[in-house]
């Protein structure tokens, strides 16, 4: 038996952890970086794999590894410290010695991985048949696909939490109200309401009647809006790991696929069993591992000793450290540091998007004629004067927020405005270059044609998925640039942003064999 799984499995089961929790220590995982790889546009995640193949054995065992290696056996002295959770459970088990109790411990803990291989490999292909992600940093869910009324809570609630994750990237578990909260409102067909949960908004698709449901990082989740600068970096090293990752992910998961098919039914559970409905607490495992002959009387009753001495333990933690919150009067912290972004920085805004800008060195003349040139006064004066409200010629700097209804607003009013240029020809009064003022309009042009374009794209993106989208601003909050739909207040501005959240849809890969 695996010490360091007993002690995790009776750890959850203290703090009410269901069948998916009650699963351990994946044996294998797949971590991330802090920012992904940018020289890669399409929607690809790599990170490096965590293998733990020492995690089944003994601490005996690993003794007389190191004995037969000739390698000296180091004792950590804080493993004795009863302070500890873990520590306290480890002697708690030490003290029992049957190995009836042993055996029937290391079989519910077994049958719980596989369970949780089982419901992976389920979400997995609903979030491959019914789930949607749009380069707008949205999902969508096809409710007729999907086909909620039909599937199980535990495996509807694992698919939601992990598709709310991957929008908000707030990797959280979804548990108690609010997975109920989700549970009832994707089962509700056709969707005609809204709702709030785990950092996100969900919605009926417009046009959708009902049968799609929208789902988009939610304003009103208390999140600080983050922007992180990333240092550039050779990729070359990183692609090459990268490959190597992707291979075995894939051979990886084509040996979960056997052993998934080739198991007609989990140990712990019936795939077909109504008992598997009410899994989601650390009571019902128990109860219904009696119940099919998993656990003896006597190794139930032990177990559910342990779990409630420690969760004795935890309760009496849990209030102390609330009432010296209180007493020290602690308040969130604020991670925002700045959200400025310097012209040829790459920032990673809220995990989800990467954005770079640049101003061009020379304005481009060219903007819907080949034939027309100006001369070299009247493009000096035209950059002067398109450039103003960006920055180009003031303090070389940009600032990131979130698209705010005003936006779609002003980006109107550019739309339909008919003297932009106006200014600008009034500045040109000098009889040599007056006759080039007519083309001065090309800037005004420009940026009328480019907020038209915007509101055509920005129509076809749902209002609230439309405040989750990054836009660039001036240090006097002018919007520049809103890239995701290729609006630029100016010509000069050359602005890109890519939907790349740090954790994929699903959080990776993990196997628990």
């Amino acid at each position: 038996m695996s010490i360091l799984q007993a002690e995790l499995f009776i750890l959850r089961l203290s703090r009410g952890s269901g069948v998916l929790g009650l699963s351990g220590m994946a044996s294998v995982s797949q971590l991330f970086p802090k920012f992904p790889d940018y020289s890669r546009e399409a929607l690809n995640w790599h990170g490096l794999l965590l293998v733990r193949p020492l995690l089944e054995f003994s601490k005996e065992d690993m003794f007389q590894i190191c004995k037969g290696g000739n390698q000296e056996w180091v004792e950590d002295p804080t493993n004795q410290s009863p302070v500890f959770a873990r520590n306290r459970i480890r002697m708690s088990l030490n003290n029992l010695s049957s190995s009836i109790f042993k055996a029937e411990l290391q079989a519910i803990i077994s049958a719980c991985r596989e369970m949780r291989l089982h419901v992976d490999k389920i979400c997995s292909n609903l979030i491959n048949q019914a789930v949607t992600i749009m380069p707008e940093g949205y999902a969508v869910i096809n409710l007729k696909i999907l086909n909620a009324s039909s599937i199980k809570d535990i495996y509807l609630s694992k698919f939601l939490a992990l598709v709310l994750q991957f929008i908000s990237q707030r990797h959280r578990p979804v548990r108690g109200s609010a997975s109920k909260l989700l549970l009832d409102y994707i089962r509700t067909f056709p969707s005609r309401t809204c709702l709030t949960a785990a950092g996100c908004y969900l919605s009926p698709v417009p046009g959708s009647k009902g049968s799609k449901v929208l789902i988009c990082c939610s304003l009103n989740s208390n999140v600080p809006v983050k922007l992180e600068i990333i240092q550039a970096h050779a990729n070359g090293k990183q692609n090459s790991i990268s490959s190597e990752v992707e291979q075995i992910v894939r051979n990886a998961k084509a040996c979960l696929d056997k052993f998934i098919c080739g198991v007609s039914d989990v140990r712990l559970f019936s795939l077909t069993s109504p008992h598997i409905v009410d899994l989601k607490s650390s009571e019902s495992v128990l109860i219904e591992a009696k119940r099919l002959g998993i656990l003896s009387n006597s190794t139930y009753d032990t177990i559910f000793s342990l779990q409630n001495h420690e969760k004795q333990h935890f309760m009496s933690k849990t209030e102390v450290m609330s009432d010296r919150d209180l007493t020290n009067g602690r308040k969130p912290v604020d991670t925002i540091a700045s959200r400025r972004i310097y012209p040829g920085q790459i920032g990673y805004f809220m995990s989800r998007f990467l954005i770079k800008w640049n101003p061009c060195r020379e304005m481009p003349y060219k903007l819907f004629s080949s034939s027309e040139t100006h001369y070299d006064k009247v493009l000096e004066l035209e950059r002067q004067q398109s450039c103003s409200s960006c920055l180009v010629h003031h303090e070389h700097v940009a600032e990131i927020r979130c698209m705010v209804d005003s936006d779609w607003l002003y980006l109107a009013n550019l739309s339909k405005s008919q003297n932009m240029g106006n200014s600008l020809e009034q500045v040109l009064s000098a009889a040599a270059i007056k006759q080039e003022a007519g083309k001065i309009k090309s800037w005004s042009d420009f940026v009328k044609l480019s907020a038209q374009r915007a509101l055509m794209s920005l129509k076809s993106i749902p209002v609230n998925a439309r405040r989750s989208l990054p836009v660039l601003v001036d240090s006097q909050g002018l919007l520049l640039s809103i890239p995701n739909v290729g609006f630029r207040h100016c010509p000069c501005l050359d602005v890109c942003a890519i939907f790349k959240p740090r954790v994929p849809v699903g959080g990776g890969h993990t196997s628990f064999l």
